[in-house]
């Protein structure tokens, strides 16, 4: 009777130097008793996955995080409505048949996550938002606002149709949009003393400055937006909420 290998699970991305899910999940399966090893795959291009996919036949799900929560959903056999929806990918499950054929389907767990940490921050004057950034995770938190019933407005460096610049921040609209949400990777170790072009000056405390970031817990954004007296949160709440769901999506 054959000892059954190990499960893997994992996360694509690149670089991965500011990864926090391998170690949170190595510790859940040591401290759960769970046989199961969580690997980082740092893969330059996209392409990639197919070796990674080939080289460990004992991979039952992965995480995706930049560049590539977009660039992944071609190479998705099926889509959950939700990340359909929101248009960005962060968590693969495997399914493989008896035949050894794999089955891709693409979920979302970020907005999810980002939902549920940002929800008891959200109060009457905190109804409209700017996301700075228009990448994956941007998309997803587009989507966690919109269920919240808050109204957001995508801030670009290179603005689309119904986007805005970052010198269209006037007073007006700094005023009148209360949560500022950071999904740029800006000030993200190791570079941690860059941060978005936004005018902290008008920031009061009715607004809300969330960033995406857990890596340095406190990012010069949020130091810039505090200085001003705005209340700040990090993305490690966020990070642990859809690491859970991960792992659920991947036992379901």
């Amino acid at each position: 009777m054959s000892v059954p290998h190990k499960k893997v699970y994992g996360l694509i991305g690149f670089p991965l130097t500011h990864s926090f899910s391998m170690n949170y999940f190595n510790n859940m399966f040591e401290s759960e008793n769970i046989d199961a090893e969580y690997v980082n795959f740092a893969i330059p291009e996209i392409d990639a996955l197919k070796n990674v996919l080939s080289d460990n036949p004992n991979l039952a799900g992965l995480n995706v995080t930049i560049p590539y929560k977009e660039q992944v959903i071609p190479y998705m056999d099926e889509m959950d409505d939700e990340a359909a929806l929101i248009g960005a990918v962060n968590v693969i499950k495997i399914i493989r048949g008896k035949n050894g054929d794999i089955r891709l389907k693409g979920f979302n767990s970020d907005a999810m996550g980002f939902q549920n940490s940002i929800a008891p921050l959200i109060n009457a004057k905190r109804n409209r938002a700017l996301i700075l950034g228009t990448g994956g995770a941007s998309k997803a938190v587009n989507r966690a606002l919109i269920n919240l019933g808050v109204e957001p407005v995508y801030v670009s460096r290179t603005p689309a149709d119904g986007q805005l610049s970052y010198a269209d921040l006037t007073p007006e609209v700094m005023a009148s949009h209360k949560v500022i949400v950071n999904c740029t990777p800006l000030g993200m170790y190791p570079n941690v003393d860059r941060c978005p072009d936004i005018p902290y000056d008008l920031l009061t405390p009715e607004h809300l400055c969330y960033d995406l970031i857990y890596n340095p817990d406190v990012t010069t954004f949020m130091k810039k937006s505090r200085a001003n007296g705005a209340e700040v949160k990090n993305g490690l709440e966020m990070l642990l909420l859809q690491a859970f769901e991960s792992w659920n999506i991947w036992n379901s």
